[in-house]
């Protein structure tokens, strides 16, 4: 029978697609980033995506351990201010007045890139750290690098209790989160991929 015929390939095309996609999110799982693997080098900026108190306090403590003179924090809501942050972070006001830029223009990830880009231009920024979330890191290199290519980025993951990355196949909630995470990584890597205008080293 014809119908079946089809509903059978139809159905080992959908189980081919779910295996490919269920081996690249184990793969993903398990290249996510357990430690910082550098912490001394000097950059010319540092960066911090909003997005929890612990990656502001760790931008900020690598701030005032002077592995960078300026630091911007990027996507921050326009209702929060420099001292909302201070306390969050149990930061010191003058550490903020003097070396700290408050991004309001990013919603998402890819607005981080352009709006930490912009900064990188004004700033005149050659070398940078990214500080993010650990199950975030992998898309937030693909979004940066594609804007910034000629920027030295240096990935620096905070990790957090309530993701548990490294044995995520034990926690349900933390297994169907790196699955939301490994599919938009999976569409910055095709907006990479098919996105034709990449800034040149000119507009970098």
């Amino acid at each position: 029978m014809i119908w079946l015929s089809r509903i059978m390939t139809l159905g080992s095309l959908v189980l081919g697609a779910g295996l490919f996609w269920l081996g690249g999110m184990i793969w993903f799982a398990s290249t996510l980033p357990q430690k910082v693997q550098d912490t001394h080098s000097i950059t010319d900026g540092i960066v911090v995506l909003t997005g929890g108190s612990e990656r502001i306090g760790a931008g900020l403590e690598l701030l005032a351990r002077g592995r960078a003179d300026i630091l911007l924090v990027s996507g921050v809501h326009h209702h929060t201010n420099q001292r909302v942050l201070a306390e969050l972070s149990k930061a010191t006001p003058d550490l903020f007045n003097c070396c700290v830029e408050l991004g309001r223009e990013a919603a998402d990830t890819v607005g981080n890139a352009a709006e930490t880009a912009a900064w990188v231009r004004r700033k005149g920024v050659q070398t940078l750290r990214l500080v993010t979330s650990a199950y975030h890191m992998p898309r937030s290199l693909v979004e940066f690098r594609r804007l910034l290519p000629h920027v030295r980025i240096i990935a620096h993951p905070v990790f957090t209790e309530s993701v548990k990355i490294r044995d995520w196949w034990r926690w349900p909630g933390t297994s169907a989160f790196l699955a939301v995470e490994y599919n938009k990584y999976l569409i910055s890597l095709v907006r990479d991929r098919f996105i034709l205008d990449k800034p040149t080293q000119k507009e970098v």
